[in-house]
């Protein structure tokens, strides 16, 4: 039986080690596929790339690669019209951008800024733009955001269609920075904020790099690890702090709205609004294209479930 029929709302994986980094495709084509990192405490690391078979209702395994330490986070580009070429982009000790194939997923570049040194600053996280494409922002603990551009060629022999080049680095934080996030806002291209172990959330504006703006800092100057775009309004952000139990949700009215989730129950009867996993979970994300569909990582396992 097809999806469509409604006859199961869970379909589970479990990967031979455990996951951490996950994202959604967004190609049409592409519907139910997923793209998973493992976290082995080791330099020997991998990228399964995982489909649902929507007749057998059973994930497959499409094809695993091997990756350079755990990936901090990974992403498909963001084509929804299936339109550019099937990349996805990992960041780890390098940003790497690799081509998908039928059977085979093979590297088309490494960035890295580092060109001069054999050290290079771990990469934290990283995020595509969504109306550009061929923009990609990442964050360092070396205090630094770097935007990268890629180009594309023509395909000669085995010569890599996919290349990249700095745009611009800068220095964004006084101590690591843990995350970056394009805005929506403006044209959706040019602004783009990022949070960091300085405990601040600060704007940028790639037409106007000569200035940044601190749109909120930490009263207790906790880091901040995480932050997402409301999707909908680009007034509105969300940002989480190291070792706390609650997110902040902020936006131009100068108002803070704090949920507090610890005294949240552990499930409630409803199966469709709460859904207690086997493990502990550390990754959920909506699908993009599908607002239906939400998945989640615990352990070595990857679930979706329809809400």
């Amino acid at each position: 039986m097809s999806l469509h029929g409604k006859r199961k709302e869970i379909y589970k994986y479990e990967a031979p080690w455990t996951v951490y980094a996950m994202n959604w495709s967004v190609r049409p084509d592409k519907r139910f596929r997923l793209a998973l990192g493992s976290f082995v405490e080791e330099y020997n690391n991998k990228v399964q790339l995982v489909g649902l078979d929507e007749e057998s209702s059973e994930f497959i395994c499409r094809n695993t690669f091997d990756h350079p330490y755990p990936t901090t986070k990974l992403m498909w580009i963001p084509d929804t019209k299936g339109v550019y070429p099937d990349l996805l982009a990992t960041s780890g000790d390098y940003l790497r951008v690799w081509r998908v194939g039928e059977t085979e997923t093979r590297l088309e570049c490494l960035l890295n800024n580092n060109k001069n040194s054999d050290f290079c600053a771990p990469l934290t996280s990283f995020d595509w733009n969504e109306v550009d494409p061929y923009l990609l922002g990442t964050s360092s603990i070396d205090t630094t955001c770097t935007i990268w551009g890629l180009e594309t060629g023509q395909v000669l022999g085995r010569v890599n269609l996919v290349s990249g080049h700095v745009k611009t680095q800068l220095i964004a934080h006084d101590k690591e920075v843990y995350d970056i996030a394009f805005s929506r806002a403006g044209g959706g291209r040019d602004m783009f904020a990022s949070v960091g172990a300085d405990g601040s959330v600060r704007m940028f504006d790639l037409r106007h790099l000569e200035h940044s703006t601190i749109i909120y800092e930490d009263p207790q100057h906790h880091p901040l690890l995480r932050l997402c775009w409301n999707k909908q309004d680009p007034n509105y952000l969300a940002t989480m702090a190291m070792d706390g139990m609650e997110v902040r949700l902020f936006s131009d009215d100068h108002q803070a709205l704090i949920w507090d989730i610890q005294q949240m129950p552990r499930a409630i009867e409803d199966p469709i609004l709460a859904y207690t996993a086997e493990g502990e979970i550390n990754n959920v994300q909506w699908a993009s294209t599908q607002p239906d569909w939400i998945a989640i990582c615990y352990n070595n396992c990857l679930e979706i479930l329809r809400v």
